[in-house]
């Protein structure tokens, strides 16, 4: 069955470039983001996690924990490392799932179940539906899921645009509205009665009965 928003991220065990982890017990109390990759050595995907290893700093300001995930061997993605970061110029320090049995790419809905069980022989066109991105929440549940093409590199300035928005509507009352950015106004949401948003949001603008906007919380 698909994996839906609000689900329980499916937990796992399973061997990393940073050792064996417990998916669970690694997440902690943290918001995760786990993104996944088809197999090593590909163009974009190699753009991608040294994209990633750039803003590793930003992610961990907010509080955030990253984790890839490739339909290869472990041993493989160490060498992979040193072609990411001969392209961006950043060392990978985050780990790096070695899915080379195909167990997280199934457990997580990329690849059907009974597909092969062994990442040998296998194209990245075979597993080209493993380029989902996750965002979990510390109580476990799935925040998040986007799916690119294999030609498409993901935009993870979204990325954080997107826990940025969480992290902001997880403390108030409101929503952000498209092509939200930091500072941008936010929407009061549906469960404040006009009453209540004139004590917490003073000054609101009511544009429709239904859709309410304020400056950005501090």
């Amino acid at each position: 069955m698909s994996l839906r928003i609000n689900d329980t991220a499916p937990d796992f065990t399973a061997e990393t470039t940073q050792g064996t982890i417990d998916f669970h017990e690694w997440i902690g109390n943290n918001w995760v983001v786990l993104f996944s990759h088809p197999k090593d050595f590909t163009p974009v995907c190699t753009t991608e996690l040294g994209a990633v290893a750039t803003l590793e700093q930003q992610f961990a300001n907010r509080g955030v924990k990253v984790i890839g995930l490739s339909v290869d061997k472990v041993s493989d993605h160490g060498k992979w490392a040193q072609d990411i970061k001969d392209v961006s110029g950043a060392e990978v320090t985050f780990p790096i799932i070695g899915d080379h049995d195909l167990k997280v790419a199934k457990l997580y809905d990329m690849l059907a179940a009974d597909d092969s069980d062994s990442c040998e022989g296998r194209t990245p066109a075979n597993n080209a539906p493993v380029r989902t991105v996750f965002i979990v929440g510390p109580d476990k549940k799935i925040k998040l899921t986007l799916a690119y093409p294999m030609t498409t590199g993901r935009n993870f300035d979204e990325i954080l645009r997107v826990l940025d928005s969480m992290a902001l509507t997880a403390k108030h009352q409101v929503a952000t509205p498209a092509n939200w950015k930091q500072g941008d106004d936010v929407i009061i949401t549906g469960a404040v009665s006009n009453e209540d948003a004139a004590v917490r949001f003073p000054g609101y603008t009511t544009v429709k009965p239904y859709l309410r906007t304020t400056q950005q919380p501090k």
